[in-house]
């Protein structure tokens, strides 16, 4: 599968932003979704994730409250509404897709978008 995120930008703290991320290939619907975000300097951390069927989602403490993880399976795409961004959150935002049933570790995911600058200024 292929995956090509979308949506970031410069954004004023207190603004909002909505990530895309379009999957190419088959058996989208069975894929494990997740976003990730990696800030200058520091490690890959996960933000987010959402699993099919049954539509199990998480998130990081830094952004419960602030950030909404969705998908839609028909149009293979899945998304992240953010919130309230504080600059904090300025990092690249990637998503990435697994074949397994959960996980919120880098490594257990098996493909991976470009990834999308988010920046937010205070």
């Amino acid at each position: 599968v292929q995956l090509q995120a979308s949506g970031g930008g410069l954004v004023q703290a207190g603004g909002s932003l909505r990530l895309s991320c379009a999957a190419s290939g088959r058996y989208f619907g069975t894929y494990l979704m997740g976003w990730f975000r990696q800030a200058p300097g520091k490690e890959r951390e996960f933000v987010s994730g959402i699993s099919w069927p049954v539509g199990r989602t998480d998130y990081a403490d830094s952004v419960k409250g602030r950030f909404t993880i969705s998908r839609d399976n028909a149009k293979k795409t899945v998304y992240l509404q953010m919130n309230s961004l504080r600059p904090e959150d300025t990092a690249v935002y990637y998503c990435a897709a697994s074949t397994k049933g959960w996980g919120t570790s880098a490594h257990e995911y098996d493909y991976w978008g470009q990834g999308t600058q988010v920046t937010v200024s205070s």
